[in-house]
C-alpha cells in the first residue's frame, strides 16, 4: 500500500514539473514574441526612413542599388517575424519599389511587383490591404505590361471581392476603358482597312500616268484616319487621328462665329469625306471637315460665341486635340498666368477687381434702399478688414491684402500611411478625403478662390516639397490636415498648430482704413516688406489657426460633446517652416482612439470636418474683409432657426 501511494505521489510530482515547465515556456515564448514585434516595428521606420531618402534624391540620380537597399529594408520586417502588422504595409512598400524599377531600370521587375502582391494576398487574407494589392496588380497589367486582357480579369476579380471599395469606380472606369479601347481598336482596323481598298480603287486610274516617284509622294502624305467630337454645354472637345505628325495653323473668323484648323500636308480618305459628323447640342453647333485645297485639310468648328480654344497635337498615335470652352481656361498654378491658347483670337478674360465691385454693390444697394443716386452710394466709405483676436492691426490688414490662392495638404501619402488605427483606418486616407471635400466646399462657396491641393491621390510628397508647392504657387493660405495620435486609447479632441516665432505688435489702423480697396495679394507682401514678412506671417499663422480651431471644435461638438477643444499650439513642424503665407497644420481629431476612428470611417463625419476647416477659413476670410459677395453662401445651413450667414460666421468667430 505504501509503494502505491508513493508511486502516485512521484507521478503527480511529474505532471507538476511538466505543467510548471509548459507555463515557463509559453512565458518566454510570449516575451520573446513582444521583442519581436517591437524590433519590426522599428525596422519598419528604418524602412521608412530608407524611402523617403531615396524619393528625395532627384530621379536621375537614383541607382538600382539604392531600391535594392530599400526594398531589403521593408523585408527585413517580414524575416523578423511574419506576424507582426507592419508586414503588410512593408509588402506594399515592397511592390511599389519594384513597380518604379520596372519604369526606370527594366521591365521585369512589374513581375517582382506583382509576385510580392500575390504573396501578400496569399499569406495574408485577412489584411485590409489586400485590395490595394489586387487593384494594383490590375493597373501594373494594364499600364505597364499593356496586358489589357489579363488587366480586365483582375479588375473584374476585384471588383467581385470588393464590390463597395473605395476603388470600385475607378475599377469600373478601367473596364470601359478597356472596352472601349478594344471597340476603337477594331473600328481603326476596320476603317483603315476599308481606306486602304478605296484609296486603292481610287488611286487605280491616276497611277496610270504617274511616275514612281509620283505615287511614292501621293502615298507619303498622312491621312486623316478619324474624327470625334466630345460636345457639352461649356466645353468641345475634337480629337482628329492622323497617320502621321503634321504641321497646323488654327485662326477665328466671326459672322458667323466660327475656328477652323487647317492640316498642311494632310489628306482625307473617302470614309472620312463620307462620315456623319451630325454632333449632339451643346456649345459646338456643327463640325465640317474637307480637303480644302491640295494638300491642306480643313476643320471647321462652327461655334456660338465661346470664349477661347486651344489646339495642340499628341503622339502614339497621332492626332490633333481642339479644345474649345466658354470659361477662360484655368490661370497656372505657378505663375497665375492663363496657358496660351493656340492660334485664339479671343482676348484674355481680364478679373474685375472683387473689392471694388463687392463695395460698389453694397453701396448701390444703399443707395437703392435710401433714395439716394449710385453717385452718392459710390461715396460711402468702404468697410475694412478687422483687428485680429488680440486687438492687432497687422501689417496684411494695414494694406488691405486679399485672399484669393489656397494650397490644401493632405497629410502623409503612399508609403507614408501615417497612424494607422486600431481598425485599420490610414491617417493618409482619411487626410485625402477630407482635403478633396475641403477643396469641393471652398470652390462652391467661394467662387473667387483658386484651390491648389499638394497631392490628389495616393502619392508621397515630401514635407520640404509641399511647402514648396504653396510657395511657387504663389499661395495666400496654407493647410495641412492631419489626424492625432496618442498612446493613450482615450485621448481626443482638435488641436491646430503654427510655427512659434515672434509676432509683430505694431498698429497699423489709418493704413487700414487707406488701403481697405487694394487688390494686391497676400504674395505679394513678400515684395513689399521681406523684413517683415516672416513675423507677419506668424501674427497671421495665429489668426487663422484660432478661427479654424474655433470652428472645427463647435462643429464636431454638434456630434459628440466629448470633443475637446485642446486649443491652439506652438510647433516647429517641417510642413510649415519655409512658407511665405499664413500656414496652420491642422490635426482634426484622434484616429487611435476607437470611438473617434469609426466615426472618422463615416462620410457624414468626414464632411463636418471639412465644413467646420471651411467655416474657420471663411470667418478668417471675413475678418481680412477678404469677402466681397454675399455671405450668407458662406456657411452651409447646419444651425437651427433662421438668420443670415454673416451672423453665423460673427458667432463661429466668437462661440459662446
Amino acid at each position: 500500500m505504501t509503494q502505491v501511494v508513493s508511486g502516485r505521489a512521484q507521478f503527480s510530482a511529474r505532471w507538476l514539473f511538466l505543467a510548471l515547465a509548459l507555463a515557463m515556456a509559453l512565458v518566454t515564448s510570449a516575451a520573446t514574441n513582444d521583442k519581436k514585434m517591437v524590433a519590426a516595428r522599428v525596422q519598419f521606420e528604418r524602412a521608412v526612413k530608407s524611402r523617403t531618402t531615396l524619393e528625395g534624391t532627384p530621379q536621375q540620380d537614383r541607382t538600382l542599388a539604392d531600391y535594392r537597399f530599400a526594398i531589403a529594408a521593408y523585408h527585413r520586417v517580414y524575416l523578423i517575424t511574419p506576424q507582426a502588422e507592419e508586414v503588410t504595409p512593408a509588402l506594399i512598400a515592397e511592390a511599389e519599389l519594384y513597380s518604379e524599377m520596372g519604369r526606370l531600370f527594366d521591365a521585369k521587375y512589374f513581375q517582382s511587383a506583382i509576385e510580392t502582391y500575390d504573396f501578400l494576398l496569399k499569406e495574408y487574407p485577412g489584411s485590409h490591404y489586400r485590395g490595394q494589392a489586387l487593384y494594383s496588380i490590375g493597373r501594373i497589367q494594364k499600364d505597364d505590361l499593356n496586358q489589357p486582357d489579363v488587366a480586365e480579369a483582375t479588375f473584374k476579380d476585384y471588383l467581385k471581392r470588393f464590390p463597395k471599395s473605395e476603388r470600385s469606380d475607378e475599377a469600373r472606369a478601367t473596364l470601359k476603358e478597356i472596352s472601349d479601347g478594344r471597340e476603337r481598336a477594331k473600328e481603326q482596323a476596320a476603317a483603315a482597312a476599308a481606306a486602304a481598298l478605296a484609296a486603292a480603287a481610287e488611286k487605280l486610274p491616276e497611277l496610270k500616268g504617274k511616275t514612281v516617284q509620283q505615287r511614292e509622294s501621293d502615298n507619303g502624305t498622312p491621312r486623316v484616319l478619324d474624327i470625334k467630337t466630345w460636345n457639352g454645354e461649356n466645353a468641345v472637345r475634337i480629337v482628329v487621328t492622323l497617320e502621321d505628325t503634321v504641321a497646323f495653323n488654327a485662326a477665328r473668323i466671326a459672322s458667323p462665329d466660327r475656328i477652323y484648323v487647317d492640316l498642311h500636308r494632310a489628306r482625307i480618305t473617302p470614309y472620312i469625306a463620307k462620315k456623319n459628323l451630325d454632333v449632339k447640342e451643346g456649345l459646338l453647333k456643327s463640325v465640317r471637315i474637307a480637303q480644302n485645297k491640295d494638300g491642306v485639310v480643313r476643320v471647321v468648328l462652327d461655334v456660338d460665341g465661346a470664349r477661347d480654344y486651344t489646339t495642340y497635337l499628341l503622339a502614339n498615335p497621332y492626332r490633333l486635340v481642339i479644345e474649345v470652352r466658354n470659361k477662360p481656361a484655368a490661370m497656372s498654378a505657378k505663375d497665375g498666368t492663363q496657358p496660351e491658347a493656340v492660334g485664339s483670337s479671343a482676348p484674355p478674360a481680364v478679373a474685375a477687381p472683387t473689392a471694388v465691385l463687392g463695395a460698389k454693390n453694397e453701396s448701390e444697394k444703399a443707395a437703392t434702399k435710401s433714395g439716394a443716386n449710385s453717385k452718392s452710394a459710390n461715396l460711402t466709405p468702404p468697410t475694412e478688414s478687422k483687428p485680429t483676436r488680440d486687438g492687432q492691426r497687422s501689417l496684411t490688414r494695414a494694406l488691405g491684402l486679399k485672399i484669393s490662392r489656397i494650397v490644401i495638404d493632405a497629410g502623409h501619402g503612399g508609403h507614408d500611411t501615417g497612424t494607422i488605427g486600431p481598425h485599420g483606418l490610414m491617417e493618409k486616407d482619411l487626410c485625402l478625403d477630407v482635403a478633396l471635400r475641403l477643396g469641393r466646399e471652398i470652390e462652391e462657396k467661394l467662387p473667387n478662390a483658386e484651390v491648389i491641393y499638394t497631392r490628389k491621390d495616393d502619392t508621397f510628397i515630401p514635407l520640404e516639397q509641399r511647402t514648396a508647392i504653396a510657395n511657387e504657387s504663389k499661395a495666400d493660405l496654407f493647410i495641412s490636415i492631419h489626424a492625432n495620435s496618442s498612446h493613450n486609447e482615450a485621448a481626443r479632441g482638435i488641436e491646430t498648430y503654427y510655427l512659434n516665432f515672434a509676432t509683430s505688435e505694431e498698429s497699423m489702423e489709418v493704413a487700414a482704413r487707406e488701403n481697405a480697396l487694394a487688390q494686391g495679394s497676400l504674395h505679394e507682401l513678400q515684395d513689399i516688406i521681406k523684413k517683415i514678412a516672416r513675423n507677419e506671417k506668424i501674427e497671421e499663422s495665429k489668426e487663422l489657426a484660432s478661427d479654424i480651431q474655433d470652428s472645427l471644435t463647435h462643429r464636431l461638438q454638434l456630434v459628440s460633446q466629448d470633443e475637446r477643444n485642446r486649443g491652439v499650439k506652438k510647433a516647429p513642424f517641417v510642413v510649415l517652416i519655409g512658407a511665405d503665407m499664413p500656414s496652420v497644420l491642422s490635426e482634426i481629431s484622434f484616429i487611435s482612439n476607437p470611438s473617434d476612428e469609426k466615426l472618422l470611417k463615416k462620410t457624414d463625419q468626414r464632411q463636418r470636418v471639412a465644413d467646420g476647416l471651411y467655416r474657420g477659413i471663411a470667418s478668417y476670410l471675413d475678418s481680412l474683409n477678404s469677402l466681397t459677395y454675399n455671405k450668407s453662401k458662406l456657411v452651409s445651413e447646419n444651425h437651427a432657426g433662421s438668420g443670415g450667414g454673416t451672423a453665423i460666421v460673427a458667432a463661429e468667430r466668437n462661440p459662446k
